[in-house]
């Protein structure tokens, strides 16, 4: 499936960019009054969108030390543009937020990497191993802290085989280990992955085993594919359901948003 091409299903006469559908589905994770950590590109405007629909009260707390409860004034293509700074609540610095995640304060952030495991842990350090690293990648960033002590992140990747691995080369941000009761044992006091945002569809994860399960499929994508480009046998729940569109009041804020389709268009 491309990944910048107009789509339109046939039971609807909507139509969509795959990077919309994503970007909408991540709105849908924030909830009203949450205290979310923005990331750049999809969840930045993930971010927006929730705030400008279904959780107005969303606070907005950037990687670049900005805090935001509205929506900036003029479009922003990365959070360090300056219409983001326009009355911000507070401009500070990173190593501030990075406090506001130690005190508990950040309830979801989300986060994307080059490999992912069954228990969704996040690998952005390199492929291959210590004695022979085949490609060395950026590192952690912030993204080690968001793991560990938001209440809760969303991972948001392209579905592949080569990225979907049964066991990472290297925990940069950690997931759940190996599995159920890891995070507790290696004194991670809060948090987890809740859900995976993919280019294939949506996972969420076994509440007891912790193990990631495919939960919904994008429009014309089957369980197989999913399977077909999943490193590992993936667990599917009783039930998968079909990605929700995204609405057309959704895509007329995603325009104004993005207007040049510069992250999310054809």
């Amino acid at each position: 499936m491309a990944t910048k091409s107009k789509i339109q299903n046939p039971k609807s006469k909507i139509k969509y960019t795959l990077p919309q559908l994503m970007v909408a589905a991540a709105a849908r994770e924030v909830v009203d009054n949450e205290v979310v950590f923005v990331g750049m590109r999809l969840p930045l405007l993930g971010f927006l969108l929730a705030k400008s629909t279904h959780a107005p009260n969303a606070i907005g707390v950037y990687e670049l030390g900005i805090i935001r409860d509205t929506v900036a004034p003029e479009p922003i293509l990365t959070m360090g543009d300056l219409p983001n700074l326009s009355r911000a609540q507070w401009l500070a610095d990173t190593a501030d937020l990075m406090g506001l995640l130690q005190q508990g304060i950040v309830d979801v952030s989300f986060i994307g990497g080059a490999q992912v495991d069954r228990f969704g842990n996040l690998n952005t350090s390199y492929i291959g191993s210590l004695d022979k690293i085949e490609t060395r990648l950026p590192g952690s960033g912030g993204a080690c802290d968001l793991a560990s002590l938001a209440k809760r992140h969303i991972i948001i990747m392209t579905h592949q085989k080569r990225r979907f691995v049964p066991k990472v080369d290297y925990i940069t941000s950690a997931g759940y280990g190996d599995g159920a009761g890891w995070r507790e044992r290696v004194g991670l006091p809060r948090g987890g992955p809740s859900t995976v945002i993919t280019t294939l569809g949506i996972l969420k994860f076994d509440p007891d085993t912790k193990e990631m399960v495919l939960a919904s499929t994008h429009p014309g994508v089957t369980v197989q594919q999913v399977l077909d480009n999943t490193g590992w046998p993936l667990r599917v729940a009783p039930e998968v359901n079909e990605t929700p569109l995204p609405t057309e009041a959704e895509l007329a804020m995603l325009q104004k948003f993005d207007p040049e389709g510069f992250w999310t268009g054809a």
